[in-house]
């Protein structure tokens, strides 16, 4: 996977909505969201892969940097060979990497990151609740137990969210999670818009080069 995807990372703590709102930008021509938790999930169990990144997503941690690459690399390339995700036409909607300061060296190879979405929410018992309920509705293991859910967040505090002083302030768009998914999205579109128009404008001169007009 030689080609680096125009990317904007959609960051925040657990339960803050970052999947929510990505499954509705899914349905947006121009937009392909990618979560690498379900993405974890969706790995046979029986598998080597599998039992290794179920090992650590339940007991609330992070699945090791190497590994992430890896079965992420894996998964874009089918999306790509499938044309589901079409790099030229997509801005790519990361959810769930990077999660650490070692990931953010790691992902220069492949992503061309021009915006962070920074989702902010001081409400970690509002969030919790709000996992719990998910767990029960979406039947998501490694949401179910309270311990597991805490320790998450302190593996956010302390491990993921220094991820942010890593990239320019100018590229990090803060937006309040604590809005009506409506006012949320919105929000994020207004960072969003932007760098798509950056991506067709550059498939437009790509093409006007071509034809020679």
């Amino acid at each position: 996977m030689k080609q680096r995807f125009l990317c904007v990372p959609l960051f925040g703590p657990p339960g803050v909505g970052k999947g929510t709102q990505g499954k509705i930008l899914a349905t947006i021509p121009g937009f392909f969201h990618l979560s690498v938790g379900d993405v974890f999930r969706s790995i046979d169990i029986g598998s080597d892969n599998g039992r290794e990144v179920y090992k650590h997503i339940s007991r609330g941690q992070l699945v090791p940097d190497d590994l992430t690459i890896r079965i992420w690399r894996k998964a874009v390339e089918a999306y790509v060979a499938l044309s589901w995700f079409k790099p030229r036409e997509d801005l790519l909607i990361l959810d769930g990497m990077p999660r650490n300061v070692h990931q953010v060296e790691l992902v220069k190879e492949y992503l061309d990151i021009r915006k962070v979405i920074y989702l902010k929410c001081s409400d970690e018992e509002g969030m919790i609740h709000r996992i719990r309920r998910r767990a029960i509705r979406e039947n998501r293991i490694d949401d179910a137990n309270e311990e597991v859910m805490r320790h998450r967040f302190r593996v956010y505090r302390e491990v993921t969210e220094p991820v942010l002083q890593n990239y320019d302030s100018s590229i990090i768009h803060e937006v309040d999670a604590n809005g009506s998914p409506a006012e949320v999205l919105r929000a994020i579109l207004d960072c969003l818009i932007p760098v798509q128009n950056d991506l067709f404008a550059a498939n437009r001169r790509e093409e006007e080069t071509k034809t020679g007009s």
